[in-house]
């Protein structure tokens, strides 16, 4: 690939965001109700290729189940609120009114209460209780200290998420979670991440991982970029991760890892970007704040928005503009992308001509 001179002693390649690129139509269309767009997992089928972000602002116990049941993966996030206090909804409808710089100081107050691994177990019986696959996300922090009891409580995907996941983590002050150790000890499917480099993704794809995330500081709530001065445009990283995928499978003589985009993932088009450029399924967080039946009331926020030492998020407001089912399926009021997502998705498969998830990997893409 063609490199950039930034200056004499520094060379950079061109990466691309899902803005820079486009999908071209092809000679053949279909009619969108041909296409499927199921897609698996390990032992796992769902009827949507989406998994919704394990963030306190989307996702909560009934709004998992929710999800769970119009065919996604919700994942709750097993270091928030939920985890934390018992009724945590006084609490996400304070950080909701607050105002200011005074958002990020009280939200650092309110995470500061430690996560009891009994509620761990009692929000991750709910969901498995409704009949719904059980999907709980921990940071690689946090990892060792509550795998146990995440497991004991029957989850069925153990997802490994942070702002950035290595395989090779080195640290003086404790030992660093060993991975392909951790996943091989395990009887559930692991999904890790997030990486955005074809080295990395390989690493974590030999840890055993059954899915690797593809992602850093290109959420809406994320400010990566300006605190530390690092990202990684998302259509060149999911597309470099894609080829990280195949060369594992030629590796590993046959052994499939799913790549799952993870971030700047907005509208509807950027779901089907996200699978053109190699994506076998999307993260999405942002899309599914806007909804009236989301927990943060019209507000975003991750994890990074409340970090003890260095923020490196903020919390968002949107406007909301209908339900859950909704926002997935329509029929959507608005003509910018955030309504019935589902719908876009498959039409834009049938505008170039492909019924499957796999073969619509395969799209042409142009540079604008």
């Amino acid at each position: 690939m063609t490199e950039i001179e930034i200056g004499r002693a520094k060379r950079a390649r061109r990466a691309y965001s899902f803005d820079d690129v486009a999908i071209v139509p092809s000679r053949r269309t279909r009619d969108p109700e041909e296409v499927s767009i199921d897609w698996q997992i390990d032992a796992y089928r769902f009827e949507l290729p989406i998994l919704a972000a394990p963030m306190d602002s989307v996702m909560s116990p009934a709004t998992a189940i929710a999800f769970g049941r119009h065919g996604g993966l919700g994942v709750l996030n097993l270091e928030g609120l939920w985890t934390r206090y018992d009724d945590p909804t006084g609490l996400l409808a304070e950080v909701a009114g607050l105002e200011g710089d005074d958002a990020t100081r009280r939200m650092q107050e309110i995470y500061t209460e430690p996560v009891r691994a009994e509620l761990i177990t009692e929000r991750l019986r709910e969901v498995r209780d409704a009949g719904v696959t059980v999907a709980g996300s921990l940071s690689p922090q946090r990892t060792k200290e509550f795998a146990k009891a995440v497991v004991d409580a029957g989850v069925d995907m153990f997802v490994i998420r942070g702002t950035t996941v290595s395989a090779e983590h080195v640290s003086s002050q404790a030992e660093p979670l060993n991975l392909k150790e951790f996943i091989y000890e395990l009887d559930v499917p692991v999904v890790v991440g997030g990486c955005a480099t074809h080295q990395a993704a390989l690493h974590l794809m030999r840890t055993g991982a059954a899915g690797v995330l593809v992602g850093f500081g290109g959420g809406a709530a994320h400010t990566t970029r300006t605190v530390l001065g690092v990202a990684v445009p998302m259509a060149s990283a999911v597309a470099d991760v894609a080829a990280a995928r195949r060369d594992y499978l030629d590796e590993s003589g046959g052994r499939y890892v799913h790549v799952i985009a993870d971030g700047s993932i907005g509208k509807s088009g950027d779901i089907s970007k996200g699978v053109a450029c190699g994506a076998d399924a999307v993260m999405v967080g942002s899309p599914f704040a806007r909804a009236t039946d989301a927990p943060g009331h019209g507000f975003h926020w991750g994890t990074e928005a409340h970090h003890e030492v260095l923020p490196r998020g903020q919390r968002v407001k949107f406007d909301q503009i209908g339900s859950l089912e909704e926002i997935l399926f329509g029929p959507s009021r608005v003509a910018d992308g955030t309504m019935n997502l589902i719908g876009a998705l498959k039409r834009s498969m049938a505008t170039t001509g492909y019924t499957e998830l796999k073969e619509f990997q395969r799209v042409e893409l142009v540079v604008g």
